[in-house]
């Protein structure tokens, strides 16, 4: 599923809006989770996905002497 990206700057904007307007809550947390969903879904999702591969193996090599 292939999901546009206005959908996701709507829901990235959405979710920055809620965390600045108060604490988290679970209307919140649950934007944020679509958020994620939608986002793995569009060609950037993979990008990040290799990002956080890269991450992870860096903090690894680093934690580990």
């Amino acid at each position: 599923m292939e999901t546009s990206l206005p959908v996701v700057l709507l829901l990235g904007v959405a979710v920055l809006f809620l965390v600045r307007k108060d604490d988290l809550k679970i209307t919140h947390a649950l934007a944020v989770i679509l958020l994620g969903f939608f986002l793995a879904s569009t060609a950037a999702g993979t990008q990040l996905g290799q990002l956080n591969t890269m991450i992870a193996g860096f903090v690894g090599a680093n934690l580990h002497p």
